[in-house]
């Protein structure tokens, strides 16, 4: 799969099927639509492409108000590249981009620099400056220009949208089953093992750390907490592991957010490795504690429940 920062990157290269949105987690309503892309542009012998922003237009717009996300930009691409797409273009958004009329956004991006033949959209589809721009409009503006347009109705499950605002409705409620079927795949985040305070292991748990917020334009996890959790990277198979996510209270005030996890009956050196860490069950909401023993009595209660999971895991 090859990644653009922008169409700018590249003049009209070969015509593309093109779909556009955030696909913020990638779940199963975002997999559906990205599967009929690929085998829609395989039909038509079209190198199938996905246009993303980076910031997220809500976070550019009101940072504050701006929801969590659920993927950080690696993990996204991780799963669009899963997915078979051939081209992802990451669109800065920035305020020239945000001004964009919706004529302009047509005739400048997805004729002149995507050279988009073939277009797939969600059915709540907008775009360009104030949102003005939708599916009649975008039909409209293929009869003109030469491309195609085509929408895929909301995929559901019981009766309810999957969307992204359900999954992290699911994951900022500790369901982490919900979310896994939001999903079709368990929740996990990525990234380098970097270096910490190396208190765990003076606790008797050393753990791998991950940044996962404070390098990001966003700060807020889509959900925190102790969780059981599963490791990926290292192995063959997944490693179990307890983990925590979150601002680490008891001996942090600095408010930024890290992943640390503890794999079970691993000693290795994984520094600057990158690694995925499913998060499989939440266990219970982080706490303040009132010194390092109350601390490593409770993160003792915590591995043996993760351990506890696992065992009749191996039994089912």
């Amino acid at each position: 799969m090859n990644v653009f920062r922008g169409p700018t990157q590249f003049s009209a290269g070969p015509a593309c099927a093109l779909t556009i949105g955030n696909f913020d987690g990638v779940h199963r309503g975002h997999r559906a639509l990205l599967k009929e892309l690929v085998d829609g542009a395989k039909e038509r012998d079209l190198v199938s492409c996905v246009m993303t922003f980076e910031p997220h237009p809500k976070e550019f717009f009101s940072p504050e108000q701006a929801p969590p996300r659920i993927l950080n930009l690696r993990d996204k691409l991780a799963a669009l590249s899963n997915l078979g797409i051939d081209r992802v273009v990451v669109e800065h958004f920035n305020s020239a981009f945000a001004k964009l009329s919706p004529e302009e956004f047509v005739s400048e991006i997805i004729v002149k620099r995507l050279n988009a033949k073939w277009l797939l959209i969600g059915d709540d589809f907008c775009y360009g400056a104030k949102r003005a721009g939708n599916f009649a409009s975008l039909k409209a503006a293929g009869e003109k220009y030469g491309f195609e347009v085509f929408s895929i109705q909301t995929i559901q499950q019981d009766g309810e949208r999957i969307s992204s605002s359900a999954l992290r409705t699911a994951l900022a409620n500790g369901d982490m089953e919900l979310a896994e079927k939001l999903l079709g795949r368990p929740y996990g985040i990525s990234g380098h093992v970097i270096h910490g305070q190396k208190l765990g292991r003076q606790l008797g748990f050393p753990t791998l750390n991950l940044a996962v917020a404070n390098h990001l334009h966003h700060r807020k996890p889509a959900t925190t907490g102790i969780f059981t959790a599963q490791v990926l990277g290292l192995a063959e198979k997944p490693l179990p592991a307890v983990a925590s996510l979150g601002v680490r209270p008891t001996v942090e005030d600095e408010g930024r957010v890290l992943l640390e996890t503890h794999i079970f009956d691993y000693n290795a050196d994984v520094y600057g490795k990158i690694i995925t860490v499913e998060l499989l069950e939440k266990i219970r909401d982080e706490a303040k504690y009132s010194d390092l023993e109350t601390l490593t009595q409770a993160i003792a209660a915590d591995a043996a429940h993760a351990r506890n999971y696992f065992q009749k895991k191996a039994y089912v």
